[in-house]
């Protein structure tokens, strides 16, 4: 299996999906469909709500299904079918993660006309949340260790582990290659990501792995009353506990570690937690930097991404970024030289 974040091939964007292909996806798994059929917003895949004919309905949720159809070239069937059955296993657990619909015993598809994967889920009403309460934050705790006690009850074959290798080493090498960085930002660009592994790699020796969200940011939990749920596993990775928890919580002031004891007290009411792997916070932040500029490169021919990220061919971008890299850099040579760690 390749070490690339992104999967073997060079991912190219598509357009050649129409509302008819798309209701037609779903009907040849035996859906009767109404016609109508809205565009989801979604930058990496293609997602879509379609109106069913369901008497049976209960609620309006149960009135739709969402299609989501996998953009080629990023993850393979395995790699995506370890992410169905990670949620196939929360869901059997009684976990609030929004699993895909199962046909047949089957829950990926191709579809013959675009040859692309795709595959059905429920449709889940809720809102992203704008701030979490202090007794929201205790559930998402016990939520997470839950989720994280599923992930290590089984190895994911196909997913890639992060680390620098990966989410640094690979992804820098694509942007050199491809000649992304201006010219006379590289070396410093360069300097600054092979510093950040070289300074982290042994920080990932010897901790515990397993299965995770992976990019468990506050758009990826919804709310409905009082249920809090997490959506989207499609970044599920190998990894540390931990790369879930900053997430939630990733701020760095004083407030921010209360709040992140706070989630982490309630979560080892139901799971032990390695608080030495909280020195993987600052290495984890670089890499994301890291891979969010190789992810803009690799879709940049998708005008949806140049739509988004206007500024991404702008000098002042890099030099952001380099500045940034360099205050990590910092932060993970104060924490690896601290008594505490």
């Amino acid at each position: 299996m390749s070490n690339h974040i992104w999967g073997d091939q060079e991912t190219s964007f598509f357009h050649s999906l129409t509302p008819d292909i798309i209701l037609n996806a779903v009907e040849s798994l035996g859906i009767k469909v109404t016609g109508r059929c809205l565009t989801l917003n979604s930058m990496e895949n293609r997602v879509y709500e379609v109106e069913i004919e369901n008497d049976e309905a209960k609620t309006p949720s149960e009135r739709f299904v969402i299609a989501k159809f996998y953009r080629p070239g990023r993850w393979n069937r395995e790699q995506i079918l370890d992410e169905h059955q990670f949620l196939f296993d929360l869901k059997g657990s009684d976990i609030p993660a929004i699993a895909p619909i199962q046909f047949n015993n089957e829950s990926l598809f191709l579809d013959k006309e675009t040859k692309l994967l795709y595959c059905l889920f429920p449709k889940k009403g809720g809102r992203m949340p704008q701030e979490m309460t202090d007794e929201q934050l205790e559930i998402t705790g016990r939520l997470l260790a839950r989720i994280h006690l599923v992930g290590a009850s089984k190895v994911s074959d196909y997913r890639l582990k992060i680390h620098p290798d990966v989410f640094a080493r690979a992804n820098l090498n694509y942007l050199l290659k491809k000649k992304i960085i201006p010219g006379h930002l590289e070396k410093s660009y360069e300097k600054n990501v092979l510093e950040i592994c070289d300074l982290s790699v042994d920080l990932f020796k010897n901790i515990e792995t397993h299965r995770i969200h992976g990019d468990c940011h506050w758009g990826n939990i919804i709310l409905r009353d009082e249920e809090i749920s997490f959506i989207d596993f499609d970044d599920m990775l190998t990894g540390p506990a931990v790369q879930d928890i900053w997430l939630v919580v990733p701020g760095e002031d004083q407030e921010s570690i209360i709040r992140r004891n706070l989630l982490l007290d309630a979560y080892e009411t139901m799971k032990n937690f390695d608080r030495r792997t909280l020195k993987l916070i600052e290495p984890l932040r670089a890499l994301r930097y890291i891979h969010f500029s190789s992810w803009i490169a690799k879709r940049w021919e998708d005008q949806a991404f140049k739509n988004a990220f206007p500024h991404f061919q702008d000098l002042n971008y890099w030099d952001i970024q380099i500045r940034d890299l360099e205050v990590q850099i910092q932060k993970i040579k104060n924490q690896t030289s601290s008594p505490h760690w």
